[in-house]
C-alpha cells in the first residue's frame, strides 16, 4: 500500500501594478482513503492514521473512532468523551504553538526551552482513551502555564504580551504592510453545518472534499472563526496581526480550560452523527478548524467508504476566505508587500506546506 501524495498547496498571486488582481490556488493531493482501506476492518486503521496525518493526529484519531462508533450504533460513555475532548484541546494548544514558533520564529532560539517544556508536559495528557491521573494532570498544567509565562503569554485569555519578547515583536511587525477592503459579509463554519457536510461527504466523496461548499458558500474555519463566533469582531480587523493575536489568546484560553477543567469551551468540540445503518460521521474542532470524518461499514465492520474533510480545504479553497482576503489588496512596494502576503497566508495556518509566487496578471 502506497501512502505517497503531493502534500503542498501552490499559491499564485496575480498583480496588476501594486494591486492583487486575483489569486490562483492549486490544492494539495489528499490520500484516497476509501481506495486504500476498503475491505479492511475499521479497527485496523487506528494505528495507520498517524502515518497519514502527522499534524492533528489525535483529532483524526478521535474523529475516526467517533464516526465508527456512530456507524455501529454505539455511543461513547461521558467519561470517554471527556477524555477525548481533553486530548483534542491539548493537541490544539500544542499545534497552535507549533504554528507560532515553527516558521515565524524558527530562527529565534529564545523560546526553545519553553516550547520543549510545553510539548513534554502536553505529552502526559495525550490519552484520548485512557484516564490521566488527576495529580499528573495538575502537574502537567502547572508546567504548561509556567512555560507559557516564560514566552510572555498570560495565563488567561489575554492578548497582552510581555514587551521585549519575540512574540510581541512578531505581532508588531505584522502591521501596516497590506491594505485591503474587509469582506462585506464574512462567513464562518459552525457545528450547525456538520450534518450538511458529512451527508455530502459520504454521497459525493472526493468530488466534494476537494472543493467543498455549503450552497455556494465557502466559510472560514479556525482560530479567527472561533473568535468571531464568541465575540463581535470587525471584518476590518482580520489582518495577519489580529489573527496572530487571536492565536496567542486562544493558547492562553486553552491552558485556562485545562486548569479549570469544568468550564465550557467551544460548542461541539467532538460531535458524532449516525447517518443510517452502518453509516456514521464525526466532527472535531481542532487547531486549524473543523475536521470531518465520514465512514460506511459492512455487516462485519469492514470499511466500505471512508472520507475526510480538513479545515485547509475550506480556508484554501479557490473561492475561499484566503482568496477573498487577498483579492483587491494593495501591496507596499518591494519585499515588504510580498512579506505581508506571506504573513497573511501563514496566519490561515494550512496543515501542509505552501509555495507562494507573484506574477503580473498579463503574464499569468
Amino acid at each position: 500500500m502506497s501512502l505517497s501524495f503531493r502534500n503542498e498547496i501552490d499559491i499564485t498571486v496575480l498583480l496588476s501594478g501594486a494591486t492583487i488582481a486575483d489569486v490562483a490556488i492549486k490544492p494539495r493531493n489528499r490520500p484516497p482513503l476509501t481506495r486504500l482501506f476498503a475491505g479492511k476492518p475499521a479497527a485496523s486503521l487506528l494505528p495507520v492514521l498517524p502515518r497519514l496525518f502527522s499534524l492533528c493526529s489525535i483529532a483524526h484519531h478521535v474523529a475516526f473512532q467517533s464516526a465508527v462508533e456512530a456507524a455501529q450504533g454505539r455511543e461513547a460513555a461521558p467519561a470517554t468523551v471527556r477524555r477525548r475532548v481533553t486530548a483534542v484541546v491539548v493537541e490544539r494548544l500544542t499545534e497552535l504553538l507549533r504554528g507560532l514558533f515553527v516558521g515565524r520564529l524558527a530562527l529565534d532560539g529564545t523560546n526553545a526551552p519553553a516550547v520543549r517544556a510545553v510539548m513534554q508536559a502536553s505529552a502526559l495528557l495525550w490519552g484520548a482513551d485512557e484516564a490521566v491521573p488527576p495529580a499528573l494532570h495538575r502537574n502537567a498544567v502547572v508546567q504548561i502555564k509556567a512555560a507559557l509565562g516564560a514566552m510572555g503569554i498570560a495565563g488567561e485569555e489575554d492578548e497582552t504580551l510581555a514587551p521585549g519578547r519575540p512574540l510581541a515583536a512578531s505581532v508588531a511587525g505584522c502591521h501596516g504592510k497590506l491594505v485591503s477592503e474587509p469582506e462585506a459579509d464574512p462567513s464562518f463554519l459552525t457545528v450547525a453545518d456538520d450534518l450538511d457536510i458529512v451527508t455530502r461527504l459520504l454521497a459525493d466523496g472526493a468530488a466534494y472534499s476537494d472543493a467543498p461548499d455549503l450552497c455556494g458558500r465557502i466559510p472560514e474555519t479556525g482560530v479567527w472563526a472561533r473568535r468571531a463566533r464568541r465575540e463581535a469582531v470587525s471584518a476590518a480587523e482580520a489582518g495577519s496581526a489580529a489573527r496572530l493575536k487571536a492565536r496567542i489568546a486562544e493558547v492562553a484560553r486553552l491552558c485556562a480550560w485545562l486548569d479549570r477543567g469544568d468550564a465550557d469551551l467551544d460548542e461541539g468540540v467532538v460531535a458524532s452523527y449516525r447517518l443510517g445503518a452502518g453509516k456514521g460521521a464525526a466532527a472535531v474542532e481542532c487547531a486549524r478548524g473543523r475536521l470531518h470524518h465520514a465512514v460506511a461499514l459492512d455487516d462485519e465492520d469492514r470499511v466500505v467508504n471512508f472520507e475526510f474533510l480538513a479545515p485547509t480545504e475550506w480556508n484554501f479553497h479557490a473561492r475561499g476566505p484566503l482568496v477573498r482576503s487577498l483579492k483587491g489588496a494593495t501591496l507596499a512596494t518591494g519585499r515588504q508587500g510580498q512579506d505581508a502576503v506571506r504573513a497573511l497566508v501563514g496566519s490561515f495556518d494550512p496543515c501542509v506546506g505552501f509555495s507562494l509566487q507573484f506574477r503580473e496578471a498579463g503574464h499569468a
